[in-house]
């Protein structure tokens, strides 16, 4: 497999937990990187931290990684290639996959950790010069 681009997106990642039955919360205009999430046991939403998300629980301070491009279906190991780098480097990550790309998030107190270990397996990190690239 090629190596690949990873976008480290600006700013910082919160995860909420809401009740399976809330409504999903009003969420910042583009170009901000969203996700729902709904299943029987709960609403997921992560968003930029300064989102104002009303949730049972959250999780803050997570770097972004968006993978940089269009991702074909056919493509196999991309994130266990990504998480695999991550997990030899005591990193946890939560993973996110759109129909494009896939996004990755880490805590950000291991921001340079997880650089060094990304950029050592090969992987180039860049920073999109205007909110979320385009694949």
């Amino acid at each position: 497999m090629p190596a690949l681009t990873l976008e480290i997106l600006p700013g910082l990642y919160s995860v909420h937990r809401l009740p399976p039955d809330a409504p999903i919360p009003a969420l910042p205009d583009p170009p901000a990187f969203c996700s729902v999430s709904r299943s029987a046991d709960e609403l997921s939403v992560l968003c930029p931290r300064e989102a104002d998300i009303a949730s049972e629980q959250s999780v803050d301070s997570f770097v972004c990684l968006r993978v940089a491009g269009t991702l074909d279906f056919s493509l196999i190991g991309i994130l266990a290639d990504l998480t695999r780098c991550l997990a030899q480097a005591s990193v946890s990550v939560f993973a996110v996959s759109t129909f494009d790309t896939d996004y990755l998030l880490f805590p950000s107190n291991h921001r340079e950790t997880a650089t060094h270990a990304l950029l050592s397996a090969g992987f180039t990190l860049v920073t999109p010069t205007s909110g979320l690239s385009s694949g």
